[in-house]
């Protein structure tokens, strides 16, 4: 007896049931698998705007300027904008001095840092028109808290600062809008620099 080598139609047909459920699978893996990536690559990419702006305003704070004995600290403080005198270091080498006065605020969404070189060390004239740099965007408020005595009273945390000399900490809270996916814990840093000897 011979047999006839080959398929059946009906064995094709399964076979291609199977094939196409396999090629279904695969493509929702990759589907899914593509998807991740693009949900990863923006988290890190916002994350990585996050982390750079967390180290620029930690940066900011420890290096205000805490005055002399002759010219105290000129911070003003509130709890939606920080006045100071900094060090902005790196950011401005082509000014003689790094040293820069300069206010942080949310506007229109954006936080905003706008500065100019500190009064007492630019040069005679008409001061300079104060530069203005976006940090970041999609930003609802911030927030500003100062850890520090007011006259005779004991440090607590404060939403407004008016004092002569430096608070002890600076709390930094980034508010992003309802549903944002982004999220930041609490900045919390200090003035580092040390007061000139008189």
């Amino acid at each position: 007896m011979r047999r006839d080598s080959g398929f059946t139609l009906l064995e094709v047909l399964v076979a291609l049931v199977v094939l196409g459920f396999v090629v279904a699978a695969l493509s929702q893996g990759l589907r899914f698998g593509l998807r991740a990536t693009e949900r990863q690559e923006r988290a890190a990419a916002e994350r990585g705007d996050l982390d750079a702006v967390d180290r620029l305003l930690r940066r900011l704070v420890t290096q205000m300027d805490p005055g002399s004995s002759r010219t105290p600290a000129a911070v003003i403080g509130d709890p939606a904008a920080l006045v100071f005198t900094t060090d902005l270091g790196a950011a401005v080498s082509a000014l003689a001095t790094a040293e820069a006065d300069a206010r942080l605020a949310v506007e229109g969404g954006r936080l905003v840092l706008r500065w100019r070189p500190a009064l007492h060390v630019s040069r005679f004239g008409p001061p300079p028109p104060p530069q203005q740099t976006t940090l970041l965007e999609g930003i609802e408020r911030i927030e500003f808290a100062y850890w520090g005595a007011a006259g005779n009273g004991p440090p607590a945390w404060r939403t407004e600062w008016r004092e002569r000399a430096l608070p002890l900490l600076v709390r930094i809270r980034l508010v992003f809008p309802a549903g944002a996916a982004r999220h930041w814990p609490d900045i919390v840093t200090g003035p580092a620099r040390p007061r000139p000897p008189t």
